[in-house]
């Protein structure tokens, strides 16, 4: 990455802004409910279900599969699976922010344009961003509801680049899943970084200036 070409950062939300292995689960119990539903078998049973099915498709596809996909291979469709996620997920019970996070965005948004790029619904984007102070942190928040279309996906990434018109060298991505946040757009010529923990996202206050000069 040279840091000198950097005009955008395109960060993840879940698992990159935040970590919450119990939100986690709250989110993998609510998938699971709605497989058990599409299958005819108890919640449990359609967790199992889909953990499987997800394995499967990742080991035939090379790359991990999200649960979206898996959601559509068994007949239901990603509205559906994000309606339920709005009307049954609170995260307000489960996230607690890193206070090193609200002023590391607020510092690289004073010089690159940071935009968000998540798989997460709408509301459940908002309802996360209001837990990490986070409302205003981002020039522009894309999420699941604007194209159906969840990471990875060509299309949804050349509209990115197109809108933001910087060179793919420019553009810097940020996500905690290499397969899904990571690998389009490293493929492309973006550079991309790859953070497991908030101690990994900050590694940005190093790699990048973070004020106007």
């Amino acid at each position: 990455m040279n840091r000198d070409l950097i005009k955008a950062i395109v960060f993840d939300l879940d698992g990159t802004l935040y970590v919450s292995e119990t939100f986690e689960q709250i989110i993998w119990e609510s998938a699971s409910r709605y497989v058990g539903e599409l299958l005819g078998v108890p919640p449990a049973e359609g967790g199992a279900r889909l953990k499987e099915l997800r394995q499967r498709l990742t080991d035939e596809r090379g790359t991990v599969q999200t649960i979206a996909v898996a959601i559509e291979t068994l007949g239901g469709t990603v509205p559906e699976l994000h309606r339920r996620f709005a009307e049954e997920l609170d995260p307000h019970d489960y996230i607690q922010p890193d206070p090193r996070v609200l002023p590391l965005i607020s510092a690289l948004g004073q010089r690159y344009v940071c935009w968000l790029l998540t798989n997460n619904n709408q509301t459940l984007t908002s309802k996360i961003l209001s837990c990490l102070d986070l409302e205003q942190g981002f020039q522009r928040v894309i999420t699941i509801n604007d194209t159906w279309r969840p990471k990875p996906d060509q299309v949804v990434l050349d509209q990115i680049l197109t809108e933001l018109s910087f060179p793919p060298e420019a553009v810097l991505f940020v996500g905690d899943r290499y397969d899904i946040d990571l690998r389009l757009p490293e493929q492309l010529g973006c550079p991309v970084l790859l953070t497991k923990t908030i101690d990994e996202l900050m590694q940005l206050e190093v790699l990048l200036p973070t004020h106007l000069i």
